[in-house]
């Protein structure tokens, strides 16, 4: 364990509260009490909606080296967009959401 030290901020009502680490706690949902859970597609994972980072693609069934053939005679090869929801323990895995260096991260406070 590293410490037992505990810091807290104290808010308007006099009481001691934890700190928090982002404005939004990492999600987008606003003033709205609740929202559903989906399912990772890598992990499983129930994540809220507004937390997971969802990604769309667009899929093709054809193979792309037989599509560019049929492109060229004139055919049209038709894509799907899917889109993939991933927590964000994936999205970092799979390097859709980058962990900026400490200098880069947005700094807090005065800047003189």
């Amino acid at each position: 364990m590293h410490g037992s030290r505990v810091y807290f901020s104290v808010a308007k009502g006099g009481r001691e509260v934890l700190p928090k680490k982002r404005e939004s706690r990492g999600r987008r949902k606003g003033s709205k009490g609740y929202v559903e859970r989906i399912q990772c597609d890598n992990c499983g994972r129930l994540v809220p909606k507004d937390k997971a980072v969802c990604v769309t693609r667009m899929y093709s069934p054809v193979d792309p080296q037989l599509a560019r053939e049929l492109e060229k005679k004139g055919a049209i090869i038709t894509r799907y967009p899917v889109t993939k929801c991933y927590c964000i323990s994936c999205a970092v895995h799979y390097g859709i959401v980058k962990i900026r260096p400490e200098e880069e991260r947005k700094r807090k406070g005065l800047s003189i």
